[in-house]
């Protein structure tokens, strides 16, 4: 071959290798830009793209049941948000029927719930035991709470979610109705009836009952409370220590069923609805709606007029009376042990966990908190924080664990309104109860 060829040839391969070395600093055609190169572009004091996941934003997934509380928790997040700026929340929110049933399956399938909500009791205890809730235990943010107001997150000396809310789940009544009509807050059985036959012979329906879905699950935990005075009444139900065919649970049925028969709640009462009973409340036609405080806001929001309070129908004599009402600490947070952003969940806990952000969330939806320090401003708050220093009970449905059980409770009471003798339906729920146990 032509020496001179060669050369020629080796010399042009050179020049078009030199000539590739020097294009595109930037590193577009090439993977291994040279530092020293980096430092003379424009890019050279931002962050690589390439860099450590740190740098990358964080969505974090929250879902909930309180649809009535979405402004207030929208204007928290988007501060949350300002303070943080590498994490963005994104919200779903479910009734709260749906919410019972369908949560524990979202959460599993690992697509929504960084941080969660749940119900205390059965729901609880479910999610617990599939391993959903990450252990909160020993977190700095938990010395923002009440002690005592946050044990119903609890399990085998572990705290795996916050009760955020503290509820009184016992009915609301119109105050300004009871005043025109003479009526005193009853303080026996007797008085209750007395109470609701006047106020039906005055055209009010005496109570709003919601009885196709939240209502018998509320309006059950005042009823039984004295009925049944031992709180450990429930857990024994379901560890087959106590039988819902005993005295204190067909009296209970008993009483609802006088209810019933009397007239005094609406018409279709089990075709009624939380929105329909709701309307009837709010509109002044019916004078106790059997649901609980957390519709405080609602119900002032749908009639500004409104004047609201609280009672417990005392189905005992006076003398008997242990219990005046019921209280819950509910709308538990969590953390999903399955989440990529277990940190920035936390984050987002300890942010609700403040004072001054407690507060807002409080006197925005007229919900009591559990977190320490909360100044109420809001009318129905002033009203429902005098019930702190009453004899409540922790409410009895969330005592029941089982959630097979509990709807069986729950249903028996359907059963009653529908037109079964107390005796009957306390007889079958038993029985669903009994297969659970030997399941």
């Amino acid at each position: 071959m032509n020496k001179r060829f060669v050369l020629s040839t080796i010399a042009l391969i050179l020049i078009v290798f030199l000539a590739a070395c020097g294009s595109d600093t930037n590193g577009s055609a090439s993977n291994n830009t040279n530092s020293t190169v980096k430092e003379t572009t424009p890019e050279a004091n931002e962050p690589s793209k390439d860099s450590g996941k740190e740098a990358e934003p964080v969505k974090l997934s929250f879902i909930h049941w309180r649809g009535e509380d979405k402004a207030v928790l929208d204007g928290i997040i988007s501060k949350f948000q300002t303070e943080n700026p590498g994490i963005t929340i994104e919200t779903q929110v479910f009734t709260s029927e749906q919410y019972q049933s369908t949560a524990q399956a979202k959460l599993l399938d690992e697509s929504v719930g960084d941080v969660f909500a749940s119900f205390p009791g059965a729901q609880f205890e479910a999610i617990v035991k599939a391993g959903i809730f990450t252990d909160l235990s020993g977190a700095p943010f938990l010395n923002n709470f009440t002690p005592n107001l946050i044990q119903s997150g609890q399990k085998d000396g572990k705290q795996y979610a916050v009760p955020y809310q503290l509820v009184y789940n016992m009915p609301i009544y119109n105050v300004k109705l009871f005043e025109k009509h003479g009526i005193e807050i009853p303080k026996d059985w007797d008085g209750f009836l007395a109470a609701a036959e006047k106020l039906k012979q005055a055209g009010i329906t005496p109570i709003a009952f919601p009885g196709a879905d939240i209502g018998p699950g509320q309006f059950m935990n005042t009823m039984v409370m004295n009925n049944a005075p031992d709180e450990q009444i429930f857990t024994k139900l379901v560890n087959g220590e106590a039988k819902l065919t005993e005295d204190w649970w067909i009296k209970t049925l008993s009483q609802f069923k006088e209810l019933n028969d009397k007239g005094y709640f609406q018409k279709d009462a089990l075709g009624t609805k939380d929105q329909g009973a709701g309307a009837l409340f709010a509109q002044e036609k019916a004078a106790i709606l059997a649901t609980g405080s957390y519709q405080l806001a609602q119900n002032k929001k749908n009639n500004p007029n409104l004047v609201q309070g609280l009672l417990a129908p005392i189905t005992v004599t006076a003398d008997k009376a242990v219990f005046e009402g019921i209280h819950t600490t509910t709308f538990m947070l969590g953390v999903n042990s399955k989440s990529k952003h277990p940190e920035e969940a936390k984050k987002f806990l300890e942010f609700l966990s403040r004072t001054e952000i407690a507060a807002e969330y409080a006197n925005g939806t007229v919900q009591g908190v559990t977190v320490k320090d909360v100044e109420y401003t809001s009318e129905e708050l002033k009203i429902v924080s005098s019930w702190t220093s009453r004899k409540t009970r922790f409410q009895p449905r969330f005592t029941i664990t089982n959630t097979e059980i509990q709807k069986a409770v729950t249903s028996s009471i359907q059963a009653v309104l529908g037109g079964k003798s107390p005796e009957d339906a306390a007889k079958e729920a038993q029985a669903i109860v009994d297969q659970q146990i030997k399941g």
